[in-house]
């Protein structure tokens, strides 16, 4: 119900906050007299702790200016500790020439002193707060003077306008100023190159998060595969100046549908029967939001899925990785292939991403040739609603290009971030997009439809374990007690990361991506071998030559929790690995970074058979979530892994990843017993081998090593199948 006194009631409130707006004021002057202050008032009779309260102070004092050396040394000890006991004092009194006395009184007037600077910086933040509120007030009334009768048109009373009409009317007028904000802001940068802003450049570093593993650096040979050539990506273009209000306003109005998506339950989103998913209500959707970016295409399929989970990461380091286009792309280099900005609208406000406006292309895949990948063209808007809650949003901007005939696009996709305490944050995930999904080989499409390739829980998996890898890496105290654990901070450091850029190498290469031009060798089956190769010149981290890429997939019927413990196992690791030639495989080195014992960085040592050949040393990532597992591992020369594990630069040591990607074959959990079919609990799993061919990069190709490599893949797979499905060999 309407009630005008409200805004009195407010006026009256917001005279009594500028009465203490002025107390205050009077206040910061009087602190601001210690700031001018460079030294100590001495009192000849004791004061503070050993004041005696019987006994007249006497007034008489003598002023000492202290140096600029003494400030300096006080200066960095406060920093350190602001109570410093009576023997800290003594001894920097001893140091600096002071009296302990002098020591006391310093430290008394600097807490003093950053007292007020705090209670001043409060005081600003409540009159910044009033003033919002204030003008809040005034936009109400206006709101509410202004309003109109729906069928006449005249002026209405307010008792004539429905609850929800109000609503409507102020959250308009809302968006309206948050778009004209917006442009605002847009309007600074628009036609600048890009290279004005390099916390934000395409292919430049990425902001620091100051994690201890160099925040997920890309190297430049990892660089070039991921930022190739494409149809999609290479056709679009920056957005014109006609279309950039277009898109400010498309960026709006998404970011309000994600924060409504995502905080809503049903009707929205109807559960499954056994809490495990939720899924869309197509209908109650369309009458939410009757707009959106148009009507569904011909020939695609709406998906849709929610996902929520705590991560062990700050919630402002979270926004950055969004943000970061590198970043983004390393953290989820399983799931995001390539990706490029466009071109950046807005960089933010107020010196973070609150704001930030960016066009972006990217495409997106799963470990394995036989799905192709999925291409979007989007912009990208952050917003920081609350203080500690932030959005971030994605949504399509085919629109503006109506002649690409895309094959999939984003309805208003992304995710809340909320702060919690001790660095952790709530981060929930909405994936909302049309896709033609028809090229998807039948092996691979109940994984596609259960949402575990593309969907929300892949992406907060993704994220929930990358922070968990983070986290463990940023650990100090590492207990000592088992054999092979590297407790030297230097040495975990430079092992994470040549096994970081080990992992980056190994998905780039793995998936269907438009950059790859894979050849299939034979049939047309599943589990036929496709072949690529490179060139690899001029790259301190890989092997001069040609280097050969196999891979293939495959069903097992077989849980992926099984072939993930098998695969990663050094002791079963003689019965697949043909070029280990039988040897005794032993665990030279482990970094555990995750809950799950499978989550670790092995070294291994190979103890051949064959004396001529010695003993050969593999770096090996093992990772597992809900949604998939990799095995990745490559060769490494003893000498260089000496000087990693010293804590030495990783970046020059050669490595041809080669390894395994196991995915569950779809939604179904294995329930015992025998798995008949695809679907009900068995393994997809890739197989993924990198070989070099010849160490010339100009030399040909020949078909002898083709065949050869060929040949190791399918015996891999033979001798895999042989023993994780024995009673189905024999």
């Amino acid at each position: 119900m309407y009630q005008p006194n409200m805004f009195e009631s407010h006026h009256h409130h917001l005279l009594d906050m500028s009465h203490k707006t002025q107390e205050n004021e009077l206040d910061m002057l009087r602190d601001e007299d210690y700031e001018s202050k460079s030294g100590t008032d001495i009192m000849d009779a004791p004061s503070g702790d050993d004041q005696d309260p019987n006994q007249r102070p006497n007034k008489k004092k003598r002023y000492h200016r202290h140096t600029q050396h003494q400030i300096q040394e006080l200066e960095s000890f406060f920093k350190e500790c602001p109570h410093p006991d009576d023997k800290q004092r003594k001894e920097l009194g001893r140091r600096l020439t002071l009296e302990p006395l002098q020591v006391k009184f310093w430290f008394q007037n600097k807490r003093t002193q950053m007292k007020a600077q705090h209670e001043r910086h409060e005081n600003s933040q409540l009159r910044n707060e009033n003033e919002k509120l204030r003008m809040e007030n005034i936009r109400y009334k206006e709101a509410l003077t202004n309003a109109t009768c729906p069928n006449c048109g005249g002026p209405a009373a307010i008792g004539e306008m429905s609850f929800d009409e109000q609503h409507l009317r102020i959250e308009n007028a809302r968006l309206r100023e948050e778009i004209d904000r917006i442009s605002g802001i847009a309007a600074k940068y628009v036609g600048k190159p890009l290279l004005t802003y390099p916390n934000i450049s395409p292919n430049g570093p990425p902001r620091s998060l100051d994690l201890p593993i160099g925040s997920f650096s890309p190297q430049p040979a990892i660089a070039d595969e991921m930022f190739g050539t494409s149809n999609l990506l290479r056709s679009v273009s920056a957005p014109t100046e006609a279309e950039k209000p277009v898109i400010i306003e498309l960026a709006v109005a998404a970011m309000e549908e994600l924060v409504r998506m995502a905080q809503s339950d049903e009707p929205l989103w109807i559960r499954s029967s056994d809490n495990s998913s939720e899924t869309l209500n197509e209908e109650h959707y369309s009458q939410m939001f009757p707009r959106g970016i148009g009507p569904k295409q011909m020939g695609l399929k709406s998906e849709a899925s929610k996902e929520s989970a705590v991560v062990i990461m700050n919630h402002i380091n979270l926004v950055e990785i969004l943000m970061d286009v590198n970043q983004w792309s390393n953290v989820f280099s399983g799931i995001v292939s390539r990706a490029i900005t466009v071109e950046v609208l807005s960089t933010g406000v107020a010196g973070n991403y609150n704001g930030a406006l960016q066009v972006m292309t990217s495409e997106y895949q799963v470990p394995s040739p036989l799905v192709p990948t999925r291409e979007y063209y989007f912009v990208r808007y952050c917003k920081q609603h609350t203080d500690g809650l932030w959005a971030v949003v994605d949504v399509s901007l085919d629109n503006l290009h109506p002649s690409t005939t895309a094959r999939s696009r984003r309805r208003p996709s992304g995710c809340l971030i909320e702060e919690l305490p001790n660095g952790y944050s709530k981060v929930t995930w909405v994936e909302h997009v049309e896709v033609d999904d028809r090229a998807v080989h039948d092996i691979y499409r109940s994984l596609v439809n259960s949402g575990l390739a593309f969907g929300a829980r892949r992406w907060v998996a993704t994220l929930d374990r990358q922070c968990e890898r983070l986290a463990s890496a940023m650990a100090s105290n590492i207990p000592g007690g088992d054999v092979g654990v590297i407790t030297t901070l230097e040495g975990r450091k430079s092992m994470l990361k040549l096994s970081e850029r080990m992992v980056l190498s190994f998905c780039s290469g793995v998936g269907a991506s438009t950059t790859h031009t894979w050849t299939t060798l034979s049939g047309s089956g599943a589990d036929d071998v496709r072949v690529m190769t490179r060139k690899s010149v001029d790259d301190p981290g890989r092997p001069p030559g040609i280097v050969l890429s196999a891979a293939t997939s495959f069903w097992l019927p077989v849980p992926p929790k099984q072939v993930f413990d098998f695969l990663r196992d050094e002791n079963s690791r003689s019965e697949w690995d043909i070029l280990s030639n039988g040897g005794l495989v032993q665990e030279m080195a482990h970094i555990a970074n995750g809950r799950d014992p499978g989550n670790c960085v092995s070294l291994l040592r190979v103890n051949s058979a064959n004396s001529s050949q010695g003993n050969m040393l593999i770096l090996q990532e093992s990772s597992n979530d809900s949604t998939g597992s990799y095995v990745i591992y490559a060769p490494v020369d003893i000498a260089a892994m000496n000087v990693v594990l010293s804590g030495g630069d990783p970046d020059y040591v050669a490595l041809l990843p080669s390894g395994f990607a196991i995915l569950p074959d779809g939604g179904g959990k294995h329930q015992g017993g025998t798995i008949l079919e695809v679907g009900n609990g068995g393994s997809l799993l890739t197989v993924a081998f990198q070989i070099l061919v010849d160490s010339v990069p100009t030399a040909k190709l020949s078909l002898g090593s083709v065949a050869t490599v060929n040949s190791l893949i399918k015996c891999t797979v033979e001798r895999i199948k042989a023993a994780v499905t024995p009673d189905q060999n024999a």
